[in-house]
């Protein structure tokens, strides 16, 4: 009888989820469950300030690979073969990798690290969402990020507009107010 190493509680190090290791479409879950997570973490980083343009299309990133996300048992879920099963093992060793990374910006306040590297872990994840749902059109960061740029100027360009209205405004109110004083101080010393 060979034993496994375990936890005081009882669970298996190796393997503390009970997940089925031989299971081919294990790492189509373990894809959706990391960037999950990653995206959550990054989301609550930013959420107290206006995200970036750049902060928004990374989330906007994760969000379009994760969208539609696939039961592992869905008929929509190809069969791989050793070699794509390969790459779903290397792309999740470097998703690995690049969540290491994001930890340490986490800890570190590099929202702007934790921004490049959420791209960097989505990139990964849809590698391997391409490889089992081969059908299921899938946009490229460069294409949302066109997008949310393209929104981004949009929405700096009405704040540049309402602002550039309110502070004519302003000056005008301004210039009224003091000649309003100007014309009751001379009235005030002639009188």
């Amino acid at each position: 009888m060979s034993e496994e190493p375990t936890t005081g509680g009882g669970a298996n190090v190796a393997n503390p989820w009970g997940a089925d290791l031989d299971d081919p479409r294990l790492g189509l879950r373990i894809a959706a469950e990391r960037l999950s997570l990653v995206r959550y973490v990054f989301l609550v980083q930013i959420e107290d300030g206006i995200a970036t343009a750049a902060q928004r299309a990374s989330l906007e990133y994760a969000d379009a690979v994760l969208i539609g996300w696939p039961e592992t048992d869905s008929h929509e879920v190809a069969d791989l073969d050793g070699d794509q099963l390969a790459t779903v093992r290397t792309q999740t060793a470097l998703m690995e990798r690049r969540i290491l990374t994001f930890r340490r910006q986490e800890r570190d306040g590099n929202i702007d690290g934790m921004t490049d590297t959420l791209v960097k872990v989505t990139e990964c994840v849809a590698v391997i969402r391409g490889l089992y749902q081969p059908d299921f059109a899938l946009p490229t960061f460069a294409e949302i990020r066109q997008v949310v740029q393209d929104e981004w100027d949009e929405d700096m360009d009405r704040i540049d507009a309402d602002g550039a209205i309110s502070t004519a405004d302003q000056a005008e109110q301004e210039t009224r107010e003091a000649d309003r004083r100007q014309t009751g101080h001379e009235g005030g010393v002639a009188a």
